[in-house]
């Protein structure tokens, strides 16, 4: 059977085992994944409205007088 690993946090070179970090240091080691999540998720959907964008201007162009 695999070893299932322990969940750490490196910050300067050191590590720590996150069962170990106080209950306050565990809640905002939540509150950074889920802003790095919310991050993520705002990155995707800028990339998708920049797409849109370009494509919306290209359609503009294409209809523009010649």
């Amino acid at each position: 059977m695999a070893k299932k690993e322990e969940a750490t946090l490196t910050h300067n070179d050191k590590t720590y085992k996150v069962a170990e970090l106080s209950v306050d240091a565990q809640k905002q080691l939540l509150n950074v994944q889920a802003a790095e999540n919310e991050i993520r998720r705002l990155q995707i959907q800028l990339a998708i409205a920049q797409t849109a964008r370009s494509a919306y201007q290209q359609a503009l162009i294409d209809l523009l007088p010649k």
